[in-house]
This record gives structure tokens, sequence and C-alpha cells, in this order.
């Protein structure tokens, strides 16, 4: 994968566009002046655990003793279901209610942006990445970038898209987010198996 494909994947698994609702949720109660700050605050601490997966998630399932091939197919597994998730979500949404007050790390940073199916993506690619490392890093700082501009333009695309406009876009990065997992798993059971 190029570093335009890992930063699509890591966006999508993001989900900005699904996090919009959450992130409005969350900073209701806080101060309208301080509401930027609290979720730039946020986001800077999901880039934190991003990074912190991404360096040292490897360490983690080498530890484990899992292989390469087997890590990629759990992998491409986890992201269909989170796509399946995106487009068929459940009533509750992916984290139920919203504490009030002004949020800390949860639900903003983590599950969020950084939630367990991103913790877990990073791992993965970090452990099956063939090219250089500074790859994902930068894949990684792009689509933090592009997660983080539109949870900042939160607000103004509630009011622009609707919550149907913003349900379509969820979707559509689901369908997307289907043909990238289908795609790895067949990457990786073709290298598991051989050519057929």
């Amino acid at each position: 994968m190029d570093i335009f494909s890992i930063a699509v994947l890591i966006f999508l698994v993001t989900d900005p566009f699904g996090n919009i609702a959450i992130y409005i949720a969350a900073l209701k109660n806080v101060e309208p002046r301080r509401r930027l700050w609290v979720a730039a605050r946020e986001l800077l601490f999901a880039l934190g655990l991003l990074l912190l997966f991404l360096t040292f998630g490897d360490k983690f399932l080498t530890g484990l003793g899992l292989s390469r091939e087997a890590t990629a197919i759990a992998g491409g597994i986890i992201l269909f279901v989170i796509a399946m998730r995106l487009i068929f979500p459940s009533p509750q949404g992916l984290l139920g209610d919203v504490p009030d007050g002004e949020p800390m790390l949860v639900p903003l940073a983590t599950p969020a942006v950084a939630g367990p199916s991103a913790l877990a993506v990073l791992m993965t690619l970090r452990n099956t990445h063939v090219g250089p490392i500074w790859e994902l890093y930068l894949a990684l700082i792009l689509a933090w970038a592009a997660t983080a501009f539109i949870l900042l333009q939160a607000s103004f695309l509630q009011r622009f898209l609707g919550n149907r406009g913003l349900m379509a876009v969820e979707r559509l990065m689901g369908m997307l987010l289907i043909m990238l997992s289908v795609d790895m798993l067949l990457d990786n059971l073709q290298s598991v198996f051989g050519h057929a």
C-alpha cells in the first residue's frame, strides 16, 4: 500500500463524519469560547495515542508470537466488521450516551478518534508494512489532520449536511472501507495459500 492508501484507510477507520454527533454532544455543556480549544486538545490526545500504538504496536504483536499474515488477515476482518457498523449503525451509536461536563480523553480522544479499531489497524499496519516506517507516520499525520479539520468544523458540517447528509457520507465511507478490507484479505490470503 502507498502512503495515500494507508492515509485513506486510517481516515476511514477514525470515522470523522460518524464522530461529528459525538463531538457536538460531548461539547454541548462546555463554554462556547472553550469548545474549539477542548476539541483541539482532545484531537492532540488522540494523535498521541495513535502515534504510541503505531510506534509500539508491532512489538506487542511480536511478543504474542503472531505472524505477519495472521495479523494482516485479522486486520482485514476487523476492518470489514467496522465497515458493516458504518453502513448499518446501531440505534445507540458506537459509543452510547456521552457524559456531561468537559471531556478529558473519553469519549473524544478515545474511543471516538483513537478507538480500538484505529489502534488495531495501526498495529496491523506496523507489523505488515514492507516500506519505510516514515511512510506510516506520514500517512497517520495526514489522516489525523483531515479528521481534525472535519471535527473542528463539526457544528458547521452538521448544519450544512444535516443528519441525513452525515449518515449518507458515513455509509459511503463504510462502503469504501469494505472494499479496502476485502482487498487486504485477498492479498494476504494469496500470500498464505499461494496464487491460485
